[in-house]
Formats: C-alpha cells, sequence, structure tokens
C-alpha cells in the first residue's frame, strides 16, 4: 500500500494534477508488490483497468504500455481512464489496460521492458484477478492490442516472440528490442512462424535524430521491420514529422490502426472462437520507401519486402496524412453530450464519449441557442493537440477524469434559461447540440 500512495503521489507531482479518483466499477486496479524470488518481478506495479460498460463479453484487451523511466511508469496511471482509447475499446468490446511500472532508477528498465524477467507472468496474473473480480472469465483467453512507446515497445517486440497467437496487432512507438538482443545483450528469443503473421506499425519522431539519447532515429525499429517484412510480415513504417522521443500526436494514427486490424483480425462475435483470423491481403496497400501514399498490394510494381504493409485503403489516407503534418486528421463532428443534468443550484452535468477520430478536445456551452463558455477555458497540458484531459509525452491524459460541470456564473435566480452542450473533437469540429436542460 505504501508503494501505491508514493506512486500516487509522485504522479501528482509530475503531472501538476491530481492522481486518479478512488477505484470502482468500470475500474478495476491491482497492485503487486517487489518480488525476490527467480523469474519474478524485481518491482512493484499497478495495473488499472476499463471495461466498458454493457459489454456483455468482451472480445479482446488493449495495452497501453508505458516506457522506461522513473517518470514514464508515473504516466501509466492514467492510461485506462484516457476517453479516447476508451471510445476504440468501447467499439470493439474491449478492455483498456494501464500498467505502471514504479522503477526505483532509471537505469533498472530490463527489470520489467524484458517480460521474460516476471512482467509477463505478473501481466497475466493480474488478466486473472480481473477476470474472477469482473466477472468475466474470457480476460484470460482474449486477444490482446499492444501499444507500446519506448521501453514499452521494448516489452511488446518481446510480447511478440512468447505470445504471437494472442496478439491482434502492434504499434511500436519509438522502440523494440531486436537490436539489442541481435547484439546479444539480451537472450535472442525464439522466432517462430507465427510471429511473422501479426500486423504491427513502427512510428518515430523526425527530431529522434538530434537526441544523443534515442538518435539516430529507429535504426533497430527499421532494422527489425525489415527482417519481418522478408518473411511477408505485415508491418510498416510511419514518421511524426512534428516529435522527438515523446509520442506527440501519435495516439491519431495508432487508434486508427488498430481500429482497421481488429476489423480484421477479431472473430465474429458469437462465433464460439477466440482464435484470431489473418490480414486481408485483398484489403491491402503497400508504400514504397519515402513514398507518401501507398497502392493496391495487386497493384505494387516495387519490392513488396521493401514496402509498408498498411490494413487498408482508408488507413492509408491516414498514414499519408500523419506522415505529412503529424497532426490529426477529421472531417465529422463527434458524438453528442448525453445527460445533460441542472441542478437546483443551477450545476450543469453532462456525460460525453470521444470522437473516435480524433478524440476529445473540450465542450462548448450553449444558454438560449447562443455560446456562454468553452471548457476547458485554458489548454492543459503542453504536449500535443490540446485535448479535454490534456496529453503528456507518454501519450496518457494529464488529469485522468477531469469532471464534466459547468456553472452559469450570470444567470440570475428564477430566470428562465435553456442550456444546451456540444463536444468539440481535436480538430475543433462540434457536434450537435444535446437535449436541452432547462432552468
Amino acid at each position: 500500500m505504501k508503494s501505491t500512495l508514493l506512486l500516487l503521489a509522485l504522479a501528482s507531482c509530475a503531472l501538476a494534477a491530481e492522481p486518479p479518483p478512488a477505484i470502482a466499477p468500470p475500474y478495476y486496479s491491482i497492485h503487486y508488490e517487489t518480488s525476490d524470488k527467480p523469474g519474478e518481478l524485481a518491482m512493484p506495479v499497478t495495473y488499472t483497468l476499463w471495461i466498458p460498460e454493457g459489454a456483455k463479453t468482451l472480445r479482446g484487451v488493449i495495452v497501453h504500455q508505458h516506457g522506461c523511466g522513473k517518470g514514464s511508469g508515473v504516466t501509466g496511471l492514467t492510461a485506462a481512464y484516457d476517453l479516447h482509447w476508451q471510445a476504440l475499446a468501447r467499439k470493439w468490446d474491449c478492455a483498456l489496460l494501464g500498467p505502471a511500472y514504479q522503477q526505483l532508477t532509471d537505469g533498472d528498465c530490463r527489470h520489467w521492458c524484458d517480460p521474460r524477467n516476471g512482467s509477463d507472468a505478473a501481466f497475466q496474473k493480474a488478466l486473472a484477478h480481473f477476470a474472477e473480480e469482473s466477472k468475466h472469465p474470457e480476460l484470460t483467453t482474449v486477444p490482446w492490442c499492444l501499444w507500446g512507446h519506448s521501453g514499452g515497445g521494448f516489452w511488446s517486440s518481446l510480447m511478440l516472440t512468447l505470445h504471437p497467437e494472442r496478439i491482434a496487432a502492434i504499434f511500436f512507438r519509438s522502440g523494440s528490442a531486436y537490436a539489442i538482443w541481435e547484439r546479444g545483450e539480451i537472450p535472442k528469443p525464439t522466432l517462430t512462424p507465427a510471429v511473422y503473421e501479426v500486423p504491427f506499425l513502427f512510428i518515430g519522431g523526425v527530431k529522434e535524430a538530434q537526441d544523443p539519447s534515442h538518435g539516430p532515429a529507429r535504426i533497430g525499429d527499421r532494422a527489425m521491420l525489415k527482417a519481418w517484412r522478408e518473411h511477408g510480415a505485415p508491418g510498416g513504417l510511419a514518421s511524426d514529422p512534428l516529435s522527438g522521443h515523446e509520442c506527440g500526436d501519435s495516439r491519431y494514427l495508432a487508434v486508427a490502426f488498430f481500429d482497421a486490424c481488429l476489423a480484421q483480425r477479431l472473430p465474429a462475435p458469437g462465433s464460439g472462437t477466440q482464435t484470431l483470423r489473418p490480414v486481408d491481403p485483398k484489403l491491402a496497400q503497400l508504400a514504397a520507401p519515402g513514398a507518401s501514399t501507398a497502392q493496391p498490394a495487386g497493384e505494387f510494381t516495387g519490392n513488396p519486402a521493401d514496402a509498408s504493409w498498411l490494413p487498408s485503403a482508408a488507413f492509408a489516407k491516414i498514414w499519408s496524412s500523419y506522415n505529412e503534418t503529424g497532426h490529426p486528421a477529421d472531417t465529422t463532428p463527434p458524438p453528442a453530450p448525453t445527460n445533460v443534468r441542472l441542478s437546483a443550484a443551477g450545476e450543469l452535468t453532462w456525460n460525453a464519449e470521444a470522437d473516435l477520430e480524433s478524440g476529445l478536445g473540450g465542450f462548448l456551452i450553449e444558454r438560449d441557442g447562443h455560446e456562454l463558455a468553452r471548457l476547458p477555458q485554458k489548454p492543459v497540458g503542453k504536449l500535443g493537440t490540446p485535448l479535454f484531459q490534456g496529453l503528456n509525452g507518454g501519450d496518457t491524459p494529464v488529469i485522468a477524469a477531469p469532471p464534466m460541470r459547468y456553472q452559469d456564473p450570470s444567470a440570475r435566480p428564477g430566470e428562465p434559461h435553456q442550456y444546451s452542450i456540444r463536444s468539440l473533437n481535436a480538430v475543433g469540429l462540434a457536434s450537435t447540440p444535446s437535449a436541452a436542460a432547462v432552468k
């Protein structure tokens, strides 16, 4: 318990925000202390899980794995609260899992980012705990989507070698273990034919080339991509023109990639199987090295082993746009807020879900059909496109659960008004107005 409280206190200081609220469904949490037994995890870890309300049978788990370092571990505490990632999980009836490893120093990362050192066993132990606690026994057997930043990518690449049959897709943000095991710094894993069937996408920041800690940019990742593509694996590469080793706005590419892969790979609901389907070769697009656009795989005239594989034409357009701008691209408005309530004291409260394409930027408060205010009044956080929850360099919210409420400071007692709320996505598009609340 003491280490959990310490981790929460560090989160408050590091992110200049309140730590996550008390755990209650649809959130679940489990903390494991350090173990000194061989093969078990040598540092504390907290796992937080979110389950979509109303999901009768879960179809998968989306794992948002932070990178190395004391500060990175802190960011994992808010991962499961991310409204944008929840929108993806909700669409596919998946749980969203955020691990938070408590490193004592920045130098002991491989105690967890090599899953053979106990983090694989702890991860699956946590899933078994959540399966019992949430009454979702399928959590122990459903497939996983693995998102990993830096050391989280290292972890994900080794999980690929251990459990390829369980992994629907992987998004590597600036990191894998391939070059490390090829240099003999860690034991080289066994590569079975199944590891070449899992779709994946690498992305790195252009500014990493000037980063003495992480540059030159993504040489090891490119080497892994080349080795996998030579085996026909469905893997690709993207570039973030605005970021360095931090995640930037790459979530907009990651969410779209997982969405496309889950559509192809998850077994149909009620099919009675949890065996992942192979990607559909008829939908694939290929992009030559350095190309800004992709072509249908059947029309590609270059060497497929040198090309980036992309899961669909729709995703290829998102990939092309992101490589050029580094920002989200979205032409559709977000869903409108629901359950708008007005208290006797005049406080408005509501519920809202994030836009799948570009997240939740904030809210527009309307009184009698005219704009009254916008929330948040000032951008939250300093990184990435401004969002309602804010965004840190590890692609998790600055604030886990900011309140959706507003008090009209100019309303006079007894004066009748109608209030409605519009959601704003990250590109500034507004939803239709919510149902009105009347005072």
